[in-house]
């Protein structure tokens, strides 16, 4: 590659990312996922648009498999903890249970309805069985749905990723099929090398970024990041799942309270637009439209098993052991997103020259465009039907820290949002532990040193400086009184999170 064509590629990716920018704005008014629009803009420029040649399955593979690691990346950093801790059970059979049963009623359907060997039926039901990370935090977060169903969601397409991903593999080696019961234990062996690793990685990474202050605040992000990336590299070389453990380790991180957290969530949310953006293209690329005549109606009938059969079985399968209410289980049947993540996975048996596996893709490519128009758009209506739709909750504060590591202390930036019950407390009400203070105000564009009698209101932005021992408890405080107003704490008001 010469000066010249790096020029014409860096002009290429440019207008690319441009157009995709401007499309999430199209996207968000329609309801429709922003995946649809990028496979869409990859489409365009390739074979039958304007005629741009891809057809290398290794490479987006690779790439593909290096997105999903930023975007489970971001999805951890973005998942709080208190929101899916009750539902991490349900979450954990959704990804395993349920996807033993999706896989075997959509093979099935595959293999009698559509004609597909036993083989490449069980490739189609793994690869389609995993729910999208990237489609599910897009979407859902859009979506004012209780938090006991966000978390089970956004948890089960954070776990699902690691078994489908060892089941795909497996059903598309050369070798014979395993048994079943060896198939399991080598997907519980991965998933528990997977988690060890993941957690420790995050907690290290938590307990070094919280105690060392680096030179420049940028440096955070790109600290957090790298943790992230070490997580799934680590993971996947001692052979277990690197998808779970970037996922755990993200997650655990997203929770520590990280110096300024603000700034490394807005760059986490950045790599995951440019890793959606890079792998929905780059899949539309792959595609060739013409070819997939003969396999949408295959494609049709298998999402259709899919959707209003394997995912609502699996849902009542994993869900029998909890107290999950019929609506809640109604609304985890339908909203069993699919996108990007079954499309990459379809590239393995392409990769590992399995019979059929040009067919196999493009089922897969049609099933999700066809379901994702389907479900996506019609998710924020069934909530509504099922009267699910969350009331407007407390907003919550947003507060970035900032370590003063001569001092031992912390410097914490407070804003005042809409809905902060916050609004109308004096300072002195506050009731900060000892060794913290409100030093300054901003409001309306004017600094001031507030009285202990100084009202605050919605719109101020507050400095307080704490001491490193109470840097928790006085941020733990704030919380409490952004949701509790000044009686948090005989309320009964949390500042968790």
């Amino acid at each position: 590659m010469t000066v010249h064509h790096l020029n014409e590629l860096l002009l290429i990716c440019s207008l690319v990312l441009l157009v995709a920018v401007a499309a999430v704005r199209l996207s968000s008014r329609s309801g429709l996922p922003t995946l649809l629009v990028y496979l869409g803009i990859g489409v365009a420029i390739g074979n039958d648009g304007i005629g741009v040649t891809f057809d290398n399955a290794e490479l987006t593979q690779v790439l593909g498999y290096a997105a999903l690691v930023v975007i489970l990346a971001e999805g951890g950093l973005g998942t709080k903890w208190r929101e899916i801790k009750g539902a991490l059970p349900t979450a954990a059979a959704l990804s395993t249970v349920g996807v033993a049963v999706s896989v075997g009623v959509t093979a099935a359907a595959a293999h009698y309805l559509v004609g597909l060997d036993t083989k490449q039926a069980l490739i189609v039901g793994a690869v389609v069985s995993s729910t999208d990370a990237a489609a599910v935090f897009s979407v859902l977060r859009k979506v004012p749905l209780p938090a006991r169903l966000t978390g089970a969601l956004e948890a089960e397409s954070g776990f699902n990723d690691a078994p489908v991903v060892i089941l795909v593999v497996a059903f598309s080696s050369h070798g014979g099929i395993d048994p079943w019961y060896a198939l399991l234990g080598e997907i519980a062996l991965e998933l528990a090398i997977g988690a060890v690793l993941g957690l420790a990685v995050g907690w290290l990474g938590a307990y070094g970024l919280r105690h060392v202050a680096l030179p420049a605040s940028g440096l955070y992000p790109i600290a957090v990041m790298a943790i992230a990336v070490t997580a799934y590299a680590a993971g996947a070389l001692a052979h277990g799942s690197g998808f779970l453990a970037v996922y755990l380790a993200a997650l655990l991180m997203g929770n520590a309270r990280l110096p300024h957290w603000p700034a490394t969530r807005g760059f986490a949310e950045g790599l995951g637009w440019i890793a959606q953006i890079g792998m929905f293209v780059l899949l539309g690329l792959l595609v060739t439209p013409h070819e997939l005549g003969d396999d949408v109606w295959p494609a049709i009938v298998v999402g259709l098993v899919l959707t209003v059969v394997a995912r609502p079985l699996s849902v009542l399968v994993s869900t029998a052991p909890f107290r999950v209410p019929w609506r809640d289980k109604a609304l985890l049947s339908w909203a069993g997103l699919r996108g990007a993540v079954p499309i990459v996975l379809a590239t393995i048996p392409m990769v590992g020259e399995v019979a059929g596996s040009r067919r196999i893709f493009n089922i897969v490519f049609v099933l999700v465009i066809v379901y994702t128009l389907v479900q996506g758009p019609t998710l924020p209506w069934l909530a509504r039907r099922l009267r699910l739709g969350e009331r407007e909750a407390t907003s919550d504060l947003g507060i970035e820290s900032a370590p003063l590591e001569r001092l031992r202390g912390h410097l914490l930036s407070v804003a005042i949002p809409e809905g902060s019950r916050m609004h109308g407390v004096e300072v002195g009400e506050l009731r900060l532990p000892p060794g913290s203070a409100v030093t300054l105000v901003v409001r309306d564009g004017t600094s001031f040193v507030p009285l202990p009698s100084t009202v605050l209101r919605r719109g101020d932005e507050l400095l307080v400086v704490a001491t490193d021992p109470v840097r928790d408890a006085a941020v733990t405080r704030l919380r409490a009184v952004g949701r509790g107003g000044k009686l948090a704490g005989w309320l009964g008001a949390a500042g968790d999170g």
